[in-house]
C-alpha cells in the first residue's frame, strides 16, 4: 500500500482515485470498487462485527485506497502501512454539505423510507447478488454510525464532525507523510507530494452528483438484468 486517502466521500474521492491510478499508483480502491464486486462488502461487515481484519486480504492487488470504507479506518490503515503516504481530501465545509446531503445522505435515508419501487428493486437485488443487498448495512455501519454517530440529519452535526476530522488527522499524520489536497489545486501538490512527474493532461474531475445517482442506478440495473 503506496497512498492511504483519509478524506470523507463527496471530497474529490472519485477524482483522486483517477489520479493516482494515473500517476502509476493503482489499482486503487474507492467505494464504487465494493460496489462492482459486493464479495467485498462481508470485510467489512466482519470487521464491524468485531473481528480482526486481514488488511492485506482486504487490499490484495490494490496499491492505494480512497473513499469509504477504507477512509473510515484511516488511523488503523495508517498504522499497517507504515510507509504508506496519507492524502486528506479537503474542500470548502458548505460546499461539501451541500454534495453529500443531495447523494449519500439522500440515498441513505431514502433507503430508510423506500417506496414501493424501491422495495422492488431491493427485493429483485437480494435474489441476484445477495452480497450487494447488504450494502445499506455497510454504509449505515462504517459512515452513517462509525463516521457520524448515526446523526446524519443533524447539519450542525455533521459539520462539526467533518471539522473535527480533518483537525484529527493534521494532528495523528506527521506533516511530511501528509498532503492536505483540495482536487481543485490541480496535479502539481499531489505530484509533488508523491515525488512524480505532473502529467501533460487535465486533472481528472469525476462523481458529480448527477453521475453519482447514475453510477449507483446502473449498477443496480446491471445486477437486475445480468446478475452479478
Amino acid at each position: 500500500m503506496k497512498v492511504l486517502g483519509a478524506g470523507f466521500g463527496r471530497t474529490g474521492t472519485a477524482s483522486l482515485q483517477t489520479a493516482l491510478e494515473q500517476l502509476g499508483f493503482g489499482p486503487c480502491y474507492h467505494m464504487w470498487g465494493v460496489i462492482s464486486e459486493p464479495h467485498r462488502i462481508r470485510h467489512w461487515l466482519d470487521t464491524e462485527d468485531g473481528q480482526d481484519p486481514d488488511w492485506d486480504e482486504v487490499f490484495a492487488g490494490y496499491a492505494s485506497a480512497v473513499d469509504w470504507p477504507a477512509a473510515s479506518y484511516w488511523r488503523e490503515l495508517a498504522d499497517r502501512y507504515p510507509d504508506a503516504k496519507v492524502v486528506l481530501t479537503v474542500r470548502d465545509p458548505e460546499r461539501w454539505y451541500a454534495s453529500i446531503s443531495s447523494t449519500i445522505f439522500d440515498h441513505i435515508l431514502g433507503e430508510r423510507r423506500p417506496s414501493p419501487r424501491q422495495r422492488i428493486i431491493r427485493w429483485l437485488v437480494a435474489r441476484r447478488s445477495p452480497d450487494l443487498a447488504r450494502l445499506n448495512s455497510l454504509v449505515e455501519s462504517t459512515i452513517v454510525d462509525r463516521a457520524f454517530g448515526g446523526r446524519i440529519e443533524d447539519r450542525d452535526h455533521v459539520l462539526d464532525v467533518y471539522d473535527r476530522h480533518v483537525a484529527e488527522v493534521r494532528a495523528a499524520i506527521p506533516a511530511e507523510r501528509l498532503l492536505v489536497f483540495d482536487v481543485a489545486e490541480g496535479w502539481e501538490p499531489l505530484c509533488a507530494f508523491l515525488g512524480v512527474p505532473v502529467p501533460d493532461e487535465p486533472f481528472p474531475r469525476s462523481n458529480d452528483r448527477t453521475e453519482f445517482h447514475r453510477h449507483l442506478s446502473g449498477r443496480l440495473r446491471e445486477v437486475i438484468l445480468h446478475g452479478t
